[in-house]
């Protein structure tokens, strides 16, 4: 298991250096994430995915959260999802569906799913969008993303602040796996690097670019 996998977060007091968007995440669980779309937009490697999970996790067990990537979303997928909307799940009873890289939506993908929004959704289920900036900004040019990003509560994450945050998280991993042997500013050099991108500067650190006097 990859390192940003084995130590992705659970709960959002685990989130790293996004309080804004975690204050968010928490008042829509206190107010149940069950009956609403949510968008969640981005730098790459901020914790996007990692949010749409644990506010997903706050009404569904993980067999009823149901995941993919917007390319891999077709017409016979989305059909699936909406017949197993009907039903409550086991557990906690909800059922949780996550878009990642929403930009990517095809237009005929994207009208149903505002028709199934201008709905009112369920109050067991929940649908999660996530995307980054670059791909949002490039999704209005392409389509009209308006209507959909109109039904949806909105998180925003941000890099400002992220590098030392990042930073002190990644020598926690490091010193967990017995890879850490720098001091914390060689993190925040790691994070800058990786232009924020936590996945990424994870990855590097499995290198063990951390060790004793690596560079």
């Amino acid at each position: 298991m990859r390192l940003y996998e084995k130590y992705r977060p659970k709960t959002i007091d685990d989130v790293v250096g996004q309080p804004k968007a975690c204050e968010q995440a928490r008042r829509i669980i206190e107010r149940g994430a069950g009956g609403n779309a949510i968008w969640i937009s981005g730098p790459s490697g901020s914790g996007k995915t990692t949010l749409a999970r644990i506010i997903a996790a706050s009404i569904a067990d993980p067999f009823y959260i149901e995941e993919c990537a917007a390319v891999q979303l077709n017409a016979e997928r989305l059909s699936d999802w909406q017949r197993s909307m009907r039903m409550y799940s086991m557990g906690k009873g909800g059922r949780a569906f996550i878009v990642n890289e929403a930009h990517g939506l095809r237009a005929p993908i994207q009208q149903c799913l505002d028709q199934l929004l201008e709905e009112d959704l369920p109050k067991h289920v929940c649908f999660i969008f996530t995307t980054t900036w670059d791909g949002q900004e490039a999704m209005f040019d392409g389509i009209d993303g308006g209507p959909l990003l109109s039904r949806c509560s909105r998180i925003g994450l941000t890099n400002q602040g992220f590098a030392n945050a990042g930073a002190v998280y990644l020598q926690t991993v490091a010193q967990r796996e017995n890879v850490d042997g720098l001091p914390l500013a060689h993190y925040v050099k790691l994070m800058r690097d990786n232009g924020n991108n936590l996945r990424g500067a994870m990855v590097t650190l499995e290198d063990g670019c951390m060790i004793g006097g690596a560079k």
